[in-house]
C-alpha cells in the first residue's frame, strides 16, 4: 500500500506518522513565567551535536492561542526538557492537561519541582536526566499548527545512579516513549555485528 499524503486529513496524518516514527521520546518541558507550567510532547527528537540542539513541536491551545510552553519560552528564553521514567508516567501523563495560564501543573498534579541551575525553572525530581535549554529559533512551517522550537542545550544533569561507566560516560536511562496513542518502556537493547 503506498498511501499519497495530500490525500490525508491532518488528523489521517498524525495517526500515520505517530504509529510509524517511534518510538518518540517524550520532553517534559518546565517553563517558568510567573507559574511553574510543566507540559509533555511527544514530536521531539535531536537536532545536533554542534551546536547541541534539541527540536519539540508545539501545538496550540484549544482556543488557537499559543500553549503556555511557546509563551514562555519566548519570554524567559528558557527552560529544562526532563527525561519521562516510569516512576513519573502518570504525573506526565496528567501534565497534558490544558489548564488556565495561571495555574501551574506542579500545584495541581502534586508533581514534585527542584531548583538546581540559577537562571532557569526548576526540574522534575528525581528524573534522571534533564536538559537545561535556552531559546534558539523557530522553524516556520507554511499551513502548519504546530511551532517546532530549537533549543540549545547549556547544561545536562544526569542522575549518578544511571551512569554505568564514569569515564566514557556511559548510561543506562529508563525512558518512557510515545507509540501512537499509547505509551512503551524503551525494551531489549540489540547489538549489531560488526561492520567489515
Amino acid at each position: 500500500m503506498l498511501i499519497d499524503f495530500k490525500d490525508q486529513t491532518l488528523m489521517q496524518r498524525y495517526r500515520l506518522m505517530a504509529q510509524t516514527v517511534i518510538p518518540r521520546p517524550i520532553a517534559w518541558i518546565v517553563t517558568e513565567d510567573e507559574v511553574v507550567n510543566i507540559a509533555p510532547f511527544s514530536y521531539f527528537m535531536a537536532l545536533s551535536s554542534q551546536p547541541p540542539t534539541l527540536i519539540v513541536s508545539i501545538g496550540q491551545r484549544d482556543d488557537g492561542t499559543p500553549k503556555d510552553t511557546l509563551r514562555n519560552l519566548r519570554n524567559t528564553g528558557k527552560c529544562v526538557i526532563c527525561m519521562v521514567g516510569e516512576k513519573h508516567f502518570e504525573a506526565m501523563h496528567l501534565s497534558s492537561k490544558e489548564l488556565e495560564s495561571h495555574r501551574s501543573e506542579a500545584e495541581v498534579f502534586g508533581i514534585r519541582t527542584k531548583k538546581i541551575l540559577e537562571g532557569y525553572p526548576p526540574m522534575a525530581e528525581g528524573v534522571q536526566a534533564a536538559f537545561f535549554c535556552d531559546y534558539l529559533q523557530e522553524v516556520d512551517l507554511e499551513g502548519s499548527e504546530t511551532i517546532p522550537v530549537i533549543v540549545e542545550i547549556k547544561q545536562l544533569y544526569i542522575d549518578d545512579h544511571i551512569i554505568n561507566d564514569p569515564k566514557k560516560l556511559s548510561l543506562k536511562l529508563d525512558a518512557i516513549a510515545r507509540i501512537g496513542k499509547s505509551y512503551a518502556k524503551i525494551g531489549e537493547e540489540i547489538t549489531p555485528p560488526p561492520i567489515p
